[in-house]
């Protein structure tokens, strides 16, 4: 990581400005807990002022009980718990949708207050006929219908970024791929960014009367003219900025455009465990200041070839968007949170 000669103010944010709903991140990864201690983590949320933390990886049955302990019942004002698939599991029965709705809808009344759907869907997930299940299949119409029934958003990662469905040679993200060739969805193996696209834009428009958050901004944070498109057809859409300051910081003027235009579409996310202050520290630095050209990753991030090797810039949003985006859509989206987190605005 380069060392800049520029001689510019720098504005550090150790706390947000408001209080802040997390609404995509994790505790699980490959079946591995992530997150346990629930006083550290509480203690990292109340340094910085998260309010606020949605837990993506609740899954079904005896697994969702193990995160509704955990994080809601533990502390059912700071945390939401969501549900999510194993598709290996639910790829076993020949109705596998409906078998994973009716999970879903109990799982709803277990206490989860939504779903989370990984990449995988529509990427690589195959039914047992060896065809790839795409995210706007009719088969999974039960899932999409059991989200409007209840009233649940579905938090739904579709893509990820443009350059690791695009060449090797001169991609911007070339020394990531080197070090996670798995990252790299180039080739026949796999559809095209744009056909995901298009299939996660029919599956918004088929289901109007379903909630759909799209990860990552939209899935296609590259593109905040198409997002913003998306957001102006389909008011059953929403949009998270998890895991995407890379994308947004590089495009300072039409990223604070995007943000304060559709700020009360937007959600907050960070999608990073374990969690140490800094990590939501220099979310708030990109979202609160005008600083100019900083780091955003540490050079451990870089090294593990993360990120995008450049820097980004703040947008200095304004008081009400700020409010938008770090809790008032959230708990729109998210009505329990209204009235536990209540002590918190």
């Amino acid at each position: 990581m380069s060392k800049s000669t520029l001689e510019i103010p720098a504005h550090l944010i150790d706390r947000a400005k408001f209080p802040v709903i997390d609404v995509h991140n994790h505790s699980q990864w490959d079946g591995v807990w992530q997150v346990t201690d629930i006083p550290a983590l509480l203690k990292v949320m109340d340094t910085v002022g998260v309010a606020g933390r949605v837990d993506l990886d609740g899954g079904t049955g005896d697994r969702l009980e193990q995160h509704l302990n955990l994080f809601r019942r533990s502390r059912p004002d700071r945390f939401a718990v969501f549900v999510s698939c194993d598709w290996e599991y639910y790829l076993q029965f020949e109705d596998f949708a409906g078998h994973f709705a009716r999970d879903f809808a109990q799982g709803i009344r277990q206490g989860a207050e939504g779903l989370k759907l990984w990449k995988e869907l529509g990427l690589t997930v195959k039914d047992r006929n060896g065809k790839r299940i795409a995210t706007n299949d009719p088969r999974l119409q039960p899932i999409w219908d059991v989200a409007a029934e209840y009233g649940v958003p579905v938090l739904i990662h579709t893509a990820d970024p443009v350059a690791f469905f695009q060449p090797l040679e001169g991609n911007e993200l070339y020394h990531s791929l080197l070090r996670h060739p798995d990252w790299h969805f180039y080739g026949p193996s796999y559809p095209s960014f744009e056909q995901l696209m298009q299939e996660f834009e029919e599956l918004i428009a088929r289901n109007p009367s379903t909630t759909f958050i799209g990860a990552h901004v939209g899935n296609y944070a590259e593109n905040l003219l198409r997002v913003g498109q998306w957001l102006d057809r389909y008011p059953n859409l929403y949009v998270d900025i998890a895991a995407r300051i890379a994308q947004l910081g590089r495009q300072p003027y039409t990223a604070r455009r995007f943000l304060t235009q559709y700020s009360r579409r937007i959600v907050f996310g960070l999608d990073k465990w374990p969690t140490p202050p800094d990590n939501y520290q220099v979310m708030f630095r990109f979202l609160e200041t005008e600083d100019e050209y900083f780091d955003y990753v540490t050079e451990q991030d870089l090294s593990e070839g993360a990120k995008g090797a450049w820097k980004i810039y703040g947008v200095g949003l304004a008081d009400d968007v700020l409010q938008d985006i770090y809790y008032r859509t959230a708990l729109a989206l998210l009505p329990r949170f209204k009235n536990d987190l209540e002590w918190a605005f």
